[in-house]
């Protein structure tokens, strides 16, 4: 039988993980598509922080206390997110990634916490980060073991669904390492999102569904939103400029397949939010920022909020792109043309408003100057007649009015972006529906 090695390239490179798949052909599962996620959560993008770019696996917490996975540091961000204003503006998960658990289940089959590192257990902590207002994610895997090589949930989906709603997790991360075939793979991230439905608990499920199967078979996006609250395309990001361009590469280059999929209840993942850490300049976080909200994607940070500096956490807690994210009509934002090393990216938001980021993909040289014609932003929709214009990012000010077939003239700094609000000065009315008709 032929086999085919098909983990994303991060995790191998991290975790020296092994991830074999049979090539069999998929066949139903007989699992009912109406039972498939209907949990009422994630109408918008979840947000919140999640370990793992920022803090890996790392479990020493002898020589390193203050950055290793243990019970300790959740409860510190716990606080920091409650107290810092965090909260206030929208990020409410606390998310565990791998390396949280013990090597093995208990005696009744159970998955728990290492003992050292989280003395309290899970539902200790899951109870420290409700009283702060918060709320707790989890990680676990659809296979034999996690990309760390702790217990996987392949045969435990129920039982395990069933300790996560017990101890009162409130989101489940949901890896693909170590599944040995394509149909184990879909089957199972579809029995633990049944499981986790059976619970009766609210359980945000976050899954990497597509990042496995594209390999091989072509994602069938329609039935993973059935099941899944948020899915992962894309291998998992870095702290860096090339990471970050080429999850934006593969979304525009994606983006007639993985667009109109997008909505209240279901939202394409690029991963992580790395604002705040080494590898990016100013103007390449105000990049991120600006197109993660572009793309309503969700906003889980992974950085450490303890040390973050004002502007890192000036720009996160930014009210005005974070309502873009959160935008309640829900349409996914998608890259409208790209030239001359530019590209516009474009979003329809609720009362026939818009927003458009132009980025300045140049890495030599100093800012560079884009005119843009209003005619040519939202299917010629979103300044007709007029409209008023707000810069958001890089700085707050506002543009002033502009009839419709007027230009607008722009300076942006290499690998940096330009993120306008554009609203309609007249009650004309007119449909998005095109928008997503003609992607």
């Amino acid at each position: 039988m032929m086999t085919a090695m098909v983990r994303p390239v991060s995790r191998v490179l991290r975790l020296g993980c092994v991830l074999a798949f049979c090539f069999q052909v998929l066949v139903p599962c007989g699992l009912p598509g109406a039972w498939g996620l209907d949990n009422g959560l994630a109408m918008t993008p979840t947000m919140g922080w999640l370990h793992w770019e920022r803090f890996m696996c790392n479990v020493n917490c002898q020589e390193e206390p203050d950055s290793c996975i243990s019970e300790k540091l959740f409860q510190q961000i716990a606080e920091i997110m409650a107290s810092d204003g965090w909260k206030d503006v929208g990020y409410e998960y606390i998310c565990i990634d791998d390396c949280w658990m013990a090597p093995e289940r208990d005696s009744e089959g159970r998955l728990q916490a290492d003992p050292k590192r989280f003395p309290g257990g899970i539902r200790h902590l899951a109870d420290y980060v409700h009283s702060k207002g918060l709320k707790l994610g989890i990680y676990a895997d659809v296979g034999n073991k996690t990309c760390a090589g702790f217990p996987g949930s392949f045969g435990y989906y129920d039982i395990d669904a069933q300790t996560f709603a017990d101890w009162g997790v409130d989101l489940l991360k949901f890896d693909g390492c170590y599944c040995d075939s394509i149909q184990h793979l879909a089957e199972g991230y579809k029995q633990m999102s049944l499981a986790l439905n059976r619970t009766g608990r609210s359980i945000v499920y976050s899954c990497e569904w597509p990042l496995y199967m594209r390999p091989i078979f072509k994602p069938n996006y329609t039935e993973i939103r059935e099941y899944c609250n948020h899915w992962r395309n894309f291998p998992d990001i870095y702290d860096s400029w090339e990471s970050i361009r080429n999850t934006l590469d593969w979304t525009s280059s994606n983006q007639k397949i993985i667009v109109p999929v997008a909505g209240p209840g279901g939202w394409n993942d690029p991963d992580m939010l790395v604002i705040g850490n080494f590898g990016l300049s100013r103007d390449q976080q105000i990049t991120q920022m600006a197109l993660w909200a572009i793309m309503a994607a969700p906003l889980l940070m992974s950085n450490d909020l303890r040390s973050i500096s004002p502007e890192a956490k000036a720009l996160l807690q930014d009210k005005d792109v974070i309502a873009i994210n959160q935008d309640r009509l829900g349409k996914q934002g998608y890259q409208l043309r790209k030239e001359d090393n530019f590209e516009i990216w474009e979003r329809p938001l609720l009362n026939l408003a818009w927003a458009v980021a132009i980025v300045n993909l140049k890495e030599i040289g100093g800012p560079r100057s884009y005119t843009i014609n209003l005619t040519s932003l939202g299917r010629g929709l979103a300044c007709n007649p007029n409209c008023l214009i707000t810069e958001l990012l890089p700085e707050k000010r506002k543009l002033g009015f502009y009839e419709w077939t007027s230009s607008l003239k722009t300076q942006i700094n290499p690998t940096g972006t330009v993120l306008l609000r554009l609203e309609r000065t007249s009650s004309a009315q007119f449909s998005y529906s095109v928008v997503s008709d003609s992607l």
